[in-house]
């Protein structure tokens, strides 16, 4: 479990990226694609092709966090994408 701190920025990646990254891949990927500083404190989440997969790439002060996890099938609904945003409710 991510304990977040209150305020902490999370940003969902819309496209969908290639699993056979790792911490160091989407680091890079954080930086020169989407323009931020993967050592932020901001938790940057990534999904697979067939969206039945996802990673959580954050910074806990000391480290890189890599968390993999497999969704079940329809356990988890994605948000409809709309110009390019992915609107989250609680």
């Amino acid at each position: 479990m991510i304990a977040a701190s209150a305020g902490v920025k999370v940003m969902i990646a819309t496209r969908p990226v290639d699993f056979r990254k790792g911490a160091d891949g989407l680091a890079a990927l954080v930086r020169e694609q989407l323009g931020h500083d993967p050592f932020s404190g901001t938790i940057f989440v990534f999904r697979s092709k067939r969206a039945d997969r996802l990673k959580i790439l954050a910074w806990d002060g000391s480290g890189l966090l890599l968390l993999w996890k497999r969704l079940e099938q329809n356990a988890f609904r994605w948000p409809p994408i709309s110009d390019g945003v992915m609107r989250l409710s609680a």
